[in-house]
């Protein structure tokens, strides 16, 4: 055997050794990995994986809330459901909800941000009075506000000098559940907000300075671009936790739908037909139905991220 056959044998070999040695940690990986992630995929399982199976096959049957007598009847709900005229008032007032909240909240999220980054004196107690209304349960928050629109003993009237039917008007009913829910949720983005302010380097400002620009310029070419990613996710997460909104809706209307059904929302809409009129097999196909259009939405938002950063590239 010459050299070079020599030495092209034990090449091989090592690299044989090479893989093998590296199937053998891959699989010493995957044994002892796999007990810490067992209690999870576990739990995942039960409260998530089993829910939505039970929930998909529900929604191909009547079933009622005591489970008697089920039957199985096709895509018979999935047809009721797209000719539901109550159906789709209730998704277009989520819908009309984020509308409203999204726009707003990341708005004011960025100027409350921007006002607790660059104070001086107190800097931590502003930071603390925009995020602290979010440590409140939605219940707090949604009786807080009930009480804050009260026409009769309310502050808002009588601070403002008004006399404006919050929650007994469906024009006003909305806006206030708005209200509430901006002042409520706001800190969560804020904190956001803050979080990205601080990793901009100081750098890039000192120069913009040297060339001359002014504070506007720097927001402009410098903070905004540089949050540009954080504003997409603010945007994202708003408008998925929009959607779903229930707890302050229900709870400033005292469970009810609202004056003339303006605050009922899907979610309480599927409730309602779940756990009021004992259709549950209608209320697994309706909420499908939501859970396809979320994830529609959080898909598309996928979509145009990876779009924006191959068009950067």
């Amino acid at each position: 055997m010459t050299t070079t056959s020599a030495e092209t044998v034990l090449t091989a070999s090592r690299a044989r050794g090479a893989a093998a040695s590296a199937t053998v940690r891959r699989r010493q990986g995957l044994q002892h990995g796999g007990w810490f992630v067992a209690p999870f995929l576990a739990l995942f399982a039960l409260f998530v994986l089993w829910p939505v199976l039970r929930g998909l096959w529900l929604s191909f049957t009547d079933a009622n809330i005591s489970g008697d007598h089920t039957r199985f009847i096709g895509l018979d709900n999935y047809r009721e459901a797209l000719h539901d005229p109550l159906m789709w008032d209730a998704l277009g007032h989520s819908a009309w909800f984020t509308l409203l909240v999204v726009p707003c909240i990341t708005v004011l999220a960025f100027l409350l941000a921007m006002l607790a980054h660059h104070i001086e004196r107190g800097k931590w107690l502003w930071r603390l009075c925009f995020f602290a209304p979010f440590l409140l349960p939605s219940t707090v928050a949604g009786n807080l506000w009930q009480w804050l629109f009260n026409p009769g003993t309310g502050m808002v009237n009588y601070v403002f000098g008004i006399d404006t039917p919050w929650l007994t008007d469906k024009r006003y009913a909305m806006l206030a559940v708005v209200i509430c829910t901006l002042w409520w949720t706001v800190g969560f983005s804020f904190l956001l907000y803050l979080a990205a302010l601080q990793s901009i380097p100081d750098h890039l400002y000192e120069a913009a300075k040297l060339d001359g620009a002014g504070a506007w310029h720097r927001m402009v070419h410098i903070t905004l671009p540089m949050l540009r990613d954080i504003t997409g996710l603010v945007i994202a997460l708003q408008i998925l936790a929009s959607l779903q909104v229930f707890d302050q809706a229900v709870v400033m209307q005292d469970f009810g739908p609202g004056p003339e059904n303006s605050t009922r929302t899907f979610v309480q809409y599927t409730l309602e037909e779940g756990f009021t009129s004992y259709r549950v097999g209608y209320a697994s196909a309706i909420s499908i139905v939501f859970f396809v259009i979320i994830a529609a939405v959080a898909l598309a938002r996928m979509w145009l991220l990876r779009n924006r950063k191959e068009g950067v590239r």
